[in-house]
């Protein structure tokens, strides 16, 4: 059997808020598949009710990507200028998200999900690349993430190195082990 190809042909593009609708989707897909090879069936529940969904301030801001392949979404990614670190629209319900002075705050890496039938396919590279270009323009000199378990691979492969370990504890008291990565952008 022949390796899946290479995503090389569709390039990110500026998500809209008409995306919503298969964002969720591929969201949920995500979460499920890729982040059940790692977590609980527990914690993939309680996360994606607590923490995973769509972040609609990141497609507002226009720094949310998505990737689409004959049509359908394969992919979706974004960097952001604003404080928050992770979460969709419910778990920062509340907060306020106030804008990075990019002199010395670093840019956040946020949201990055792949439909399962399109892993390892250089779209979450592809996402990446097009993030760290936007956020270098905007003048920022770092960027960081938190990483779930399945993603920890991909933005280690970007050049992100680990920093600590964090648990994000959800309402319902469901745990979900990540790891804070930074990376340098000069």
């Amino acid at each position: 059997m022949n390796p899946s190809p290479t995503f090389t042909t569709n390039q990110p593009q500026v998500a809209v808020l008409d995306d919503i609708q298969a964002l969720e989707t591929l969201i949920d897909q995500s979460v499920r598949h890729l982040g059940g090879q790692k977590y609980s069936v527990r914690q993939i529940e309680s996360s994606l009710t607590y923490i995973f969904g769509v972040d609609t301030q990141l497609i507002e801001d226009e720094t949310y990507y998505v990737v689409k392949v004959d049509g359908q979404l394969a992919g979706a990614g974004g960097w952001s200028r604003r404080k928050t670190l992770y979460g969709g629209n419910q778990a920062k319900a509340g907060l306020e998200d106030n804008l990075l002075d990019p002199a010395h705050d670093p840019a956040k890496i946020r949201a990055f999900y792949v439909a399962p039938h399109f892993a390892r396919r250089g779209i979450g590279r592809s996402l990446m690349h097009t993030c760290e270009q936007a956020a270098r323009q905007a003048n920022f000199q770092r960027m960081e993430l938190m990483a779930t378990r399945p993603g920890q691979p991909l933005y280690a492969a970007c050049g992100f190195q680990a920093i600590e370990p964090f648990d994000i504890v959800m309402p319902d008291g469901v745990t979900l082990p990540c790891m804070k990565m930074i990376k340098p952008l000069v």
